[in-house]
């Protein structure tokens, strides 16, 4: 398993961006496609984006595309979300978590297997 700490989160206008790091720890980090999640308060937790392994492939919800995107560095240990022109309903926490897999990622949040504490953002109107 990994450990994965979040950051980079916070309070920022409509319009304006923020870059989520999601940093890992243990020597297994690259064999894992990445996720990001989110979760408003009274909702379900729903999927973000994800990155396979390699960074090949990389996917979003219909709520992010176009404004979000996501990347890794593996000599780093870190994923990163990139956010822009932030809406006040993208308020919420935003958790990573990776799943073990060779090849694609997944928008499960059941297959993933390690999750981090999360980060809050707050975008205000």
């Amino acid at each position: 398993q990994v450990q994965l700490v979040e950051s980079g989160g916070g309070v920022v206008q409509a319009g304006g961006s923020l870059r989520l790091s999601c940093a890992a720890s243990g020597r297994t980090f690259r064999q894992h496609a990445i996720g990001w999640f989110r979760q408003a308060p009274g909702k379900e937790r729903e999927f973000v984006s994800a990155i396979s392994w390699s960074a090949g492939c990389t996917g979003y919800a219909d709520s992010g595309k176009g404004r979000f995107t996501i990347s890794r560095d593996n000599a780093k240990n870190t994923v990163y979300l990139q956010m822009n022109s932030l809406k006040p309903e993208d308020t919420a926490v935003y958790y990573c978590a990776a799943d073990r897999r060779t090849t694609g990622w997944t928008r499960l949040p059941n297959e993933y297997d390690s999750w981090g504490q999360g980060t809050q953002v707050t975008v205000s109107s």
